[in-house]
């Protein structure tokens, strides 16, 4: 399995982004993907997850209301949608998969993409 993210950028606060995450090597019905965060000196952090085949997605108390992700099947590809954007928010964004189920921490994901900058500028 191979994610590859991109997306990111610098961006002023209150600005917004939309980050991809294509995935390939595997058949996706199953799995869980989830994004992750990282800033300079802190753990990565949970942001959310969705389900390749349906529902809806769980998110982080810190993004709700402002991150979005959603699936596009036929490009294998996840989204985030990041809007007002603040500088708490400044980070690497990681995807992930993980084979079943949804999960907050990290050591659930079985693949990581390599992250893309998200910087948010005041």
């Amino acid at each position: 399995v191979q994610l590859q993210a991109s997306g990111g950028g610098l961006v002023q606060v209150g600005g917004s982004l939309r980050l991809s995450c294509a995935a390939s090597g595997d058949t996706f019905s199953t799995y869980f993907m989830g994004w992750f965060r990282q800033a300079p000196g802190k753990e990565r952090e949970f942001v959310g997850y969705i389900s390749w085949s349906g529902g809806s997605p769980y998110y982080a108390d810190s993004v709700k209301g402002r991150f979005t992700i959603s699936r596009d099947y036929a490009k294998n590809t996840v989204y985030l949608q990041m809007n007002s954007l603040k500088p708490e928010d400044t980070a690497v964004y990681y995807c992930a998969a993980k084979y079943s189920g949804g999960g907050r921490y990290t050591l659930q994901y079985d693949y990581w993409g390599q992250g893309t900058q998200v910087t948010v500028s005041s």
